[in-house]
């Protein structure tokens, strides 16, 4: 009975991996480009917010999946396909951020806010926005390492097509983020079979 259901929580977590995977790929269509060489997308708010509700090991599953698709030659990567993308585009640095930040959010949250327990709803929110705002410096840290290491430009060159158009659009993706974890987190745990026991304080 115990295999029986460990098999069905497992089948559970591969179905959200992929339905993640999709969603994240979807989100290619929504995209806006910038004077720049770096667009701006909602990949990457989909990217965290797999690793926030689906926890490190199958929510950076599912960005990987969706690596896989672009690499193979879907055009999921900001309508466009290919490795090369990853390898030689000024954005594909951001592409690995996306995996990265999907994994830290979902190890933090695995450690400052366990699935297994209550939280109340202050501990729960910080919590939350910390594992979001440590994610997006990860997206960001690594796409502009990736974006010097293809165009060479200086330090404020860099910042002004990388970062600063960015900082009004990714506030509001941490606002949706943390709602939206609130929400849904203790669904998708019911879902994976792991339920909250104990009670803690704020």
């Amino acid at each position: 009975m115990k295999n029986v259901k460990a098999r069905n929580q497992k089948s559970i977590c591969t179905i959200l991996t992929a339905l993640f995977a999709a969603i994240i790929s979807v989100g290619s269509f929504i995209n806006f480009p910038l004077p720049g060489l770096v667009p701006i997308a909602l990949q990457d708010m989909l990217a965290m917010l797999s690793g926030l509700l689906l926890g490190p090991v199958y929510g950076g599953a599912a960005v990987f999946v969706f690596l896989v698709l672009g690499c193979i030659g879907l055009p999921v990567f900001a309508g466009k396909a290919g490795i090369q993308h990853i390898m030689t585009s000024p954005s594909g640095g951001f592409l690995i951020g996306y995996f990265l930040a999907a994994v830290a959010a979902g190890l933090i949250l695995h450690f400052i806010l366990p699935r297994n327990r209550r939280h109340g709803f202050a501990r729960s929110l910080a919590c939350i926005l910390i594992a979001g705002i440590a994610a997006t410096v990860v997206v960001f840290a690594v796409g502009i390492l990736g974006f010097v290491r293809i165009t060479d430009y200086d330090f404020g060159t860099t910042l002004k097509y990388t970062l600063i158009p960015f900082i009004p659009g990714n506030i509001i993706k941490l606002i949706l983020m943390t709602a939206l974890t609130l929400k849904f987190r203790p669904v998708i745990s019911s879902y994976m079979g792991i339920s909250a026991q104990e009670e803690t304080d704020e």
